[in-house]
């Protein structure tokens, strides 16, 4: 009597290889799937500045790559508070523990650096310079600029704010909206800030300050024992969106926005010799992170981007690829339809809970002295981070049990074809 030959494993192509593609590969490899991820840039350097993970995100990276949690945790911030202070003196209106605004707060460059090395580790092929130029979501399949075509059972895009991929999706092609805001961000050598009464505090330990004011506020932060320093303005800007994270900045207008500031952030920007000019961008939520045959799937800032005062947009990414891979896993790789409209529904309510924390807490900042007389005090808890009750969840348990009664819905759904719109 033959033996029936084991069914071959589902196979996923993932489309870009920042921090959320690099989450994705984890998940679905961590899954047991085959997979591959497409990148387009050449080579990845160490770029940007501060960058958090949540504890909700820590829990499933621990899962698919043990060693990279100490890695992460390692080189990231070790600082036990963060204070929010008043702008024009440097007041402590608010301290709080720092795992409760953004977890662990490492560079982004290093960051990514990790997460790569693990994607390595797990013998994960990540194809660099290789640019995707199109989607079939009936076959489904992705066309390179080389002109080759590679088939998978589904294709996920974690390619950022830009993507093609969602253009598929929606069937039209989208803008992205400016937010009203931009940042001044600069990172550099601590050793600028050593020997100044007014700024060497900042560089003798590692630490977290937020100076809030009216419409703006500036956060520091201070890595490596000190070696190294950040801070970022947040400030109103109307200028027409130039979404880059090269466009550089102009340091007389940064120091016309703290010339009213605490004096020792006047004294560090003073010294601070260039800046980047990061127009805060974002996009409305939209009905649906999922192709029209059901087997391209949006992860990330395709389908959710974040705030900066969200401090939860690379943890919302790691989040949706627990998710993702979950679904695949309970649906089989027969019923990749049914997978990826589970997905969006679980996910969105839980995405537009953490977009509308970074929404709430900016605006709590920016308002915050207007509500508040000269001389009085401010209650703290009116300008604290709120991101702690998101730290519990548990992604992927939470899927399995939502799975029984979203699956059923879903399959209605799709046989009927009325899928719902997310929103």
């Amino acid at each position: 009597m033959g033996s029936i030959a084991p069914e071959s494993p589902m196979k996923v192509i993932i489309v870009g290889a920042g921090l959320g593609g690099c989450a994705t590969a984890l998940a679905m490899h961590n899954a047991g799937f085959e997979v591959v991820v497409f990148e387009k840039v050449r080579e990845f350097l160490r770029l940007g500045d501060s960058l958090g993970l949540g504890e909700n995100a820590f829990k499933l990276l621990d899962r698919w790559s043990p060693m990279l949690r100490d890695k992460l945790i390692e080189i990231g911030n070790k600082s036990p508070n963060m204070q929010i202070r008043r702008w024009h003196d440097g007041k402590i209106l608010a301290q709080q523990p720092l795992m409760d605004m953004a977890g662990y707060i490492g560079h982004r460059g290093d960051y990514h650096k990790g997460f790569l090395d693990a994607v390595a580790e797990k013998g994960i092929p990540v194809h660099m310079a290789t640019e995707v130029i199109d989607y079939d979501d009936a076959a489904p399949s992705v066309t390179l600029k080389n002109g080759e075509k590679h088939y998978a059972d589904i294709v996920i895009a974690v390619d950022g704010i830009k993507s093609r991929a969602r253009e598929l999706v929606l069937g039209f092609s989208d803008k992205p909206k400016s937010s009203g805001y931009a940042c001044f961000r600069a990172f550099f050598k601590g050793d600028h800030l050593r020997g100044d009464p007014l700024t060497a505090e900042f560089v003798e330990q590692e630490c977290v300050n937020i100076w809030i004011g009216k419409d703006k506020h500036l956060v520091q932060n201070t890595l490596r024992n000190g070696e190294e320093f950040n801070w970022i303005i947040t400030h109103k800007d109307t200028e027409d969106i130039k979404e880059s994270w090269f466009q550089p900045g102009d340091m007389d207008a940064v120091r016309e926005l703290v010339q009213d500031c605490d004096p020792r952030v006047a004294a560090i920007v003073r010294k601070t010799e260039s800046c980047l000019d990061w127009k805060i961008c974002y996009r409305d939520p939209i009905p649906t992170w999922v192709s029209k045959n059901h087997k391209v799937a949006l992860i990330g800032d395709c389908c959710h981007p974040h705030l900066p005062t969200s401090a939860q947009g690379a943890s919302q990414a790691t989040e949706s690829a627990a998710v993702l891979a979950q679904c695949l896993l309970l649906a089989g790789k027969d019923n990749v339809p049914l997978a990826t409209r589970v997905y969006e529904k679980i996910r969105f309510p839980r995405v537009r809970r953490a977009q509308t924390n970074g929404e709430d807490v900016r605006d709590r900042w920016h308002n915050a002295l207007d509500r508040v007389a000269d001389g009085e005090e401010i209650d703290p808890d009116s300008v604290k981070i709120k991101n702690a009750v998101l730290y519990e969840y548990d992604a992927e348990a939470d899927t399995r049990k939502q799975w029984p009664e979203m699956s059923r819905i879903v399959a209605e759904e799709l046989r009927t074809g009325n899928i719902t719109a997310l929103c």
